[in-house]
């Protein structure tokens, strides 16, 4: 297939890339800059220069273009939240951006449509031992700063699946990790902070395995319909920062006081507790996490 994707230099992005040249699809990459547009060329893909947010310079810059699918990847997480609010770029990346790109996937003769999700739709709070499925309440508010997450997550979703003439999909990932993320093992990285006490248990997925799943998605997903892409070891936030820095970063904690004064990182994601299933993505996809921690 021909792959408009968004995103293409993110975390996701530059395996996910490589990984779609690998499986003989042509890439097409999005690029706000020619510094972008180098490094998507330098991963075998061809750049297309435009910003997402802007409609009407994206759509010029797809005019006489064709794909078979555009893959949404584009977030705005190099740094962690300290706080959310109305302005925060990812929502307005899965909001508007998503709106953006379904135009673009109009306008290129496009048929199918993946978007990034993540498991943190299913809500902030202690989930605790329930394995959350597909099955589960996705995207409902409570009322507090996750909010400004769960309507961009619950927007991007909506907003594919309800896209006519195309086939929309949904990736659930889990927490990022691998090159690239929040906790990225290369020597000389430092993990984002994380409670010295443990903090609590999360589903996490390496950026590797996320890419691959998307791959299968893309080839095998089926309209209308969401997949969990996780790994089968839920953590804590202080054991996967152990076990990242085990092969070469640093590992930051902070003290459970301290982290209170960090609202979103301490008092939302940090108190969440989430185990999540995949067996529907490996079932349907015939794709399994192949990366240990």
């Amino acid at each position: 297939m021909k792959v408009f994707l968004a995103g293409a230099t993110g975390a996701i992005g530059r395996p996910l890339t490589r990984a779609l040249v690998e499986a003989g699809h042509e890439v097409l990459g999005l690029a706000r800059s020619q510094h972008a547009a180098a490094t998507v060329a330098g991963l075998g893909a061809q750049p297309v220069l435009a910003d997402a947010l802007d409609r009407a310079g994206l759509l010029r810059a797809v005019q006489g273009l064709t794909a078979d699918a555009v893959i949404h990847q584009l977030t705005a997480l190099k740094k962690p939240k300290l706080r959310l609010g109305d302005s925060d770029p990812n929502t307005r990346l899965r909001v508007q951006g998503t709106a953006n790109l379904l135009a673009a996937a109009t306008a290129l003769g496009a048929r199918r449509f993946l978007t990034q999700s993540l498991i943190l739709g299913y809500g902030y709070r202690d989930h605790g031992s329930k394995i959350l499925t597909e099955e589960d309440p996705f995207g409902v508010l409570g009322g507090g700063m996750a909010d400004f997450v769960v309507k961009g997550l619950r927007s991007t979703e909506e907003q594919a699946f309800a896209a006519e003439g195309i086939a929309g999909i949904a990736l659930r990932y889990g927490i990022l990790y691998g090159p690239g993320t929040w906790f990225d093992p290369t020597p000389g990285a430092t993990t984002m902070p994380v409670p010295s006490s443990g903090g609590s248990v999360m589903s996490w997925i390496h950026v590797d395995d996320a890419a691959a799943a998307t791959v299968a998605a893309l080839e095998s997903g089926i309209a209308g319909q969401a997949y969990n892409i996780v790994d089968d070891s839920p953590m804590s936030w202080a054991d996967k920062a152990a076990a990242t820095a085990a092969q070469g970063a640093k590992a930051r904690r902070m003290p459970g006081w301290l982290m209170r004064f960090v609202p979103y990182l301490g008092r939302l994601m940090m108190h969440t507790t989430m185990r999540v299933a995949h067996e529907k993505a490996t079932r349907e996809l015939r794709w399994t996490p192949k990366h240990p921690l």
